[in-house]
């Protein structure tokens, strides 16, 4: 079966406050992939957890939970609370996330578009906790 090429919508411009749409083609691993290492040439693929992540300036800011086929994503507690109110079926934690500024994306429910909002949102996060630290004197880990 040949494969389909998606489609990009127009953009829209979205508030701070707007909730990612769940998809109507489910993203891959591939496609987080490729937005993540379009975002900065910072931006530098390893491994956390065993897991393939991304981290800008040594500060992850996603990687794959593979037992769940969910992407770990930084984000504030009140961005997280804001994503899992509007849409508990694709944003969630474990109890693990419970006191860390992480979100869980389910792929098989966020779509491309949806996706690059959120990599976006969880690499200037990261970026933003480098430069705090950076300005208190802490030193970064590589």
């Amino acid at each position: 079966m040949p494969k389909r090429r998606a489609q990009s919508a127009p953009s829209k411009k979205r508030t701070s406050k707007s909730v990612p749409e769940a998809a109507s083609e489910p993203a891959h691993f591939e496609t987080v992939r490729r937005i993540a290492l379009s975002l900065d040439d910072d931006v530098e693929e390893g491994r956390s957890y065993r897991a393939p992540g991304f981290r800008v300036g040594g500060v992850l800011f996603a990687r794959l939970r593979a037992d769940l086929d969910s992407l770990v994503l930084r984000a504030d507690f009140d961005q997280r609370a804001e994503l899992m109110a509007a849409d508990p079926d694709t944003y969630y934690i474990t109890d693990h996330y419970l006191n860390y500024e992480w979100v869980l994306v389910r792929l098989s429910r966020v779509g491309a578009d949806a996706l690059r909002d959120l990599l976006r949102m969880a690499w200037r996060s990261a970026v933003a906790s480098k430069r705090g630290a950076s300005r208190s004197g802490r030193r970064l880990r590589r």
